[in-house]
């Protein structure tokens, strides 16, 4: 942003042009908005929105070089509107805050004013734009002529112009995608829940397995008359296994013996059983005083009735585990015939043909027999451009900080 031009309105530096041009800008985004109902701007999509951005930096490139000198363009270029332009996006930020966005507020006004999709709105677009002109102008004037002494400013708003402008422009080409498929099964269809509306994709996803690791569960009493669980005392380990002992008032219960995995035999008494299809017993000892009693418990399953005790009015009763991980196994198949086996778990998305798979859910009233998984799909094609102005905005901090040690050096 330049430092050396003068106001239209006299004086160096003038704000007051650029406060009150910012403000119209704000004004007439509302305006438009609310006479349009609310809707926001229409999006474009690529090649459009590439387009635009190729346009939009040409015709800077044009006005910074070959209209260095003119009024107007000094002054768009400038440092008043610069600060001007951040002060409203600041403004239309903190909105953005405090409003819910993407869901109708209940007020009408408000709604018809766009509060409530701040940053899809007209107000937004045209601070934006204008901003973009200015920094895009800051960033041709440092860079023509090339001077290495400019390197730095050059690197960190050069990236920063890239990033804005990319990740703005590129939000309409973002999808995101919801895939529901079974066990055993394969989908190539993805349900998009802003819209209510299943889309076809480009490969299929077919679930060899989903599985569900569980933390320890849990022996406490419920009160069936208040609907509440009571949790006792526990001594020693607070995670139920053998030797695990709690209190209630009267009683104790001490585990004497634990197996994660089990079935119940042709006896009733149970047996170790797989991972897959054993759940967790307990073979428990109530104590009242000198009076004690031995139980199985077990947390049940789909074909399994949980094994509980009755103690007077209330139900020992043993709690499966919350999810400590879920995965899912999985083979995708390209339009094109590529394939691939991998395993999706939350926070460790997997790279297929452009898109992102993550784990994301699953039929949590069936719990760990759950045979459903729910895969979340993104595909962002503009992330890698993104990025690149990030690496710009980073070498030029780099290159800021070691210039900073190198005059250090030298004082």
């Amino acid at each position: 942003m330049r430092e050396d031009v003068k106001g239209w309105l006299g004086g160096e530096r003038n704000f007051r042009l650029a406060s009150a041009v910012t403000v119209l800008a704000v004004l007439a985004g509302f305006t438009i908005q609310y006479a349009l109902g609310g809707e926001g701007l229409p999006m474009l999509f690529w090649p459009l929105n590439a387009l635009f951005i190729l346009v939009l930096a040409a015709l800077l490139f044009l006005l910074g070089t070959a209209f260095r000198q003119n009024a107007f363009v000094s002054w768009l270029g400038g440092i008043p509107l610069g600060l001007s332009l951040i002060f409203a996006l600041v403004f239309l930020s903190l909105i953005g805050g405090f409003v819910q966005q993407g869901v109708a507020s209940g007020d009408a006004v408000l709604d018809r004013l766009g509060m409530n999709r701040i940053f899809s709105g007209w107000p937004f677009l045209f601070v934006v734009l204008l901003f973009l002109c200015n920094l895009g102008l800051s960033v041709v004037w440092k860079t023509i002529p090339f001077r290495i002494s400019n390197l730095q400013f050059m690197l960190f708003h050069g990236g920063f112009w890239i990033a804005l402008a990319c990740g703005l422009a590129g939000a309409s080409d973002l999808q995101r995608l919801i895939i529901p498929v079974y066990e055993g099964r394969a989908s190539s269809q993805g349900f998009i829940p802003q819209e209510n509306r299943m889309v076809q994709l480009p490969f299929s996803v077919y679930l060899d397995d989903f599985s569900i690791e569980e933390y320890t569960p849990r022996i406490v009493l419920y009160d069936p008359e208040n609907d509440r669980v009571l949790t006792g005392k526990a001594e020693g380990t607070a995670e139920v296994g053998k030797g695990f002992r709690s209190e209630w008032p009267g009683f104790s219960v001490t585990v004497l013996d634990y197996l994660p995995n089990a079935l119940p035999g042709p006896d009733g008494t149970p047996r170790q059983a797989d991972e897959k299809h054993g759940i967790p017993y307990a073979r428990v000892r109530i104590a009242a005083g000198e009076i004690h009693s031995d139980h199985w418990l077990n947390t049940g399953s789909p074909s399994i009735k949980p094994g509980v005790v009755q103690i007077e009015r209330y139900f020992l009763v043993m709690f499966p585990g919350t999810p400590r991980a879920f995965r899912s196994g999985v083979v995708l198949k390209g339009s094109g015939g590529s394939s691939t086996a991998a395993e999706l778990e939350v926070n460790k998305p997997v790279s297929f043909e452009g898109w992102k798979l993550y784990q994301m859910g699953y039929d949590e009233k069936a719990g760990r027999w759950s045979e459903l998984s729910l895969i979340e799909a993104v595909r962002d094609p503009w992330l890698p451009v993104v990025y690149f102005g990030f690496f710009m905005i980073m070498a030029g901090n780099a290159l800021f900080f070691w210039k900073g040690m190198k005059q250090g050096e030298i004082l």
